[in-house]
């Protein structure tokens, strides 16, 4: 491995006098990112459905059992990702900030990783179909990034479009479990769910999570086109496949919490000189995708990055991650987790606050509404009622390996006062060092800025959901100015 990396670096060096043949052995770089799901894939332990084509790729590569967003909601995740940094040391922990008048822009070193695939002689393409159509509108993938960007980064939505024997960095942004769906080939019956002990055996909970399983399903499927298309154009033996999600799935514990539910996705890399098979469980974070692709290609990993090489010969494990919630649409929050091998640290910077606060996004799901429906009548036992409580402890401690459901929090506990403390310094030390921009909390220009557009947007594509979207403001603004 560290002889083809020499070789394509040196590649590279000569790719300035000579003819652009020279980079052809250069390999490729495909990251396929699938929208709002967890890891219903049969490498992962799903039973109730097959996925043959994930599945294969593991098989055929590297299978890694901790990898983790750094922020479970898409906007920022994917800031994160494009940059290689935590999206809390750029200043877009905000989803979907920097949209309105008031602008983020990145810290005038960095760049995005396209800009540095391309700028090393690399088509950079982003694609929303999992096969090449000739239609530029329906073929341009999701970008989704909260700061200002040049979209000369990406020379098209297709690595196809690339000139002849060019190498490529291609992504590809699939809607996976946003595409809830019954049309695929085998729909699960809602009875063969198997749902998490903290969600009740309701019939919209179960309907729910049997189209969320199809949409794995039809994303198997999808990846597989994705494989199939590169075989045939002869490239797939020199291409690095990277297969994540940009966060868990939308569920009421899931996406925009720090829950495993939220923040633990499924990582797969397949490519030349991997060992087939292989499966890892050191804790690793999303945006690590960024500083291991460009060594694959030979390309300088900047200093600045906080990404690293998850393939480096001189690749250290890591002893701990973070990942951070701010503020998802018109709802304020702030959190930040410290996972570690055996233990998950939560600290809940507003604890007067409801989990649930809140949310048109979440509030208008069909399972959000029968899980209130289902609390409010008492019929939710203490596990599934956890998530709908009206407010919330300012830390929570869970041991992973006894309670992998986050159930119990150990926090008040003094037999885990060691590690509480322990846990509690880290991410201090975190927050500090790396000079975390959310603990100055949203301006309200920024937060006003961004409503104008999200409210602006809402009436004319949902314009029933204004009026609640406004009220969810104001009560965001009350709380703020109550310190609440």
């Amino acid at each position: 491995m560290q002889c083809f990396r020499f070789l394509a670096f040196t590649l590279l060096a000569l790719s300035f006098t000579c003819s652009i043949s020279v980079a052809d052995d250069r390999p490729n770089i495909v990251w396929i990112v699938v929208e709002d799901m967890s890891l219903p894939f049969g490498c992962y332990g799903e039973t109730t459905i097959e996925t043959p084509n994930v599945d294969q790729l593991a098989a055929q590569g590297v299978k890694f059992t901790r990898a983790y967003v750094t922020a479970p909601v898409c906007s920022t995740a994917r800031s994160a990702l494009v940059t290689g940094m935590y999206q809390t040391s750029i200043g877009a922990h905000h989803h979907r900030s920097g949209r309105g008048k008031a602008k983020i822009q990145l810290p005038k070193h960095i760049r995005v990783i396209p800009e540095l695939f391309r700028k090393s002689g690399y088509h950079t393409s982003n694609s929303a179909r999992a096969t090449y159509v000739a239609d530029s509108k329906k073929a341009a993938g999701k970008t989704d990034y909260n700061f200002q960007w040049d979209a000369s980064a990406y020379d098209g939505y297709h690595w196809k479009m690339r000139e002849k024997g060019q190498p490529f960095f291609a992504q590809f942004q699939l809607r996976g479990g946003k595409a809830r769906t019954d049309k695929t080939p085998k729909p699960v019956d809602p009875k063969d769910v198997k749902l998490p002990v903290y969600y009740p055996r309701d019939e919209v909970i179960l309907q729910d999570w049997a189209l969320y399983l199809n949409s794995a399903m039809n994303t198997d499927i999808e990846v597989g086109q994705i494989v199939k298309d590169l075989k045939d154009e002869g490239v797939l033996d020199n291409t690095y496949i990277f297969f994540i999600t940009d966060h868990g799935i939308s569920h009421a514990r899931g996406k925009q919490f720090m829950y495993e539910e939220g923040t633990r996705i499924p990582l797969v890399v397949r490519g030349p000189g991997l060992t087939a098979g292989e499966v890892r469980d050191d804790l690793c974070v999303h945006i690590d995708l960024a500083a291991s692709s460009l060594s694959f290609a030979g390309i300088d990993i900047p200093k600045w990055m906080e990404s690293v090489d998850l393939f480096d010969e001189d690749y250290q494990r890591r002893d701990y991650i973070i990942s951070a919630r701010d503020r998802c649409d018109e709802t304020v929050d702030h959190m930040r987790s410290v996972r570690t091998e055996n233990f998950k640290y939560i600290r809940n910077f507003l604890p007067k606050r409801p989990y649930l606060q809140p949310n048109a996004y979440k509030d208008n799901k069909s399972i959000v509404m029968r899980m209130r429906e289902l609390y409010a009548a008492g019929k939710l036992d203490a596990a599934q009622a956890k998530i709908l409580a009206e407010s919330r402890p300012q830390e929570e401690l869970y041991d992973l390996v006894a309670d992998p459901n986050e159930l119990t929090n150990l926090a008040s506990q003094p037999k885990h006062q060691k590690q509480l403390i322990h846990l509690r310094a880290t991410l201090d030390k975190w927050v500090e060092k790396s000079q975390d921009a959310g603990r100055a909390g949203e301006s309200d220009s920024m937060y006003d800025s961004d409503m104008k557009v999200y409210l602006d947007t809402i009436k004319i594509r949902r314009p029933e959901r204004a009026a609640e979207i406004q009220s969810n403001i104001d009560l965001m603004k009350k709380w703020q100015s109550l310190q609440q």
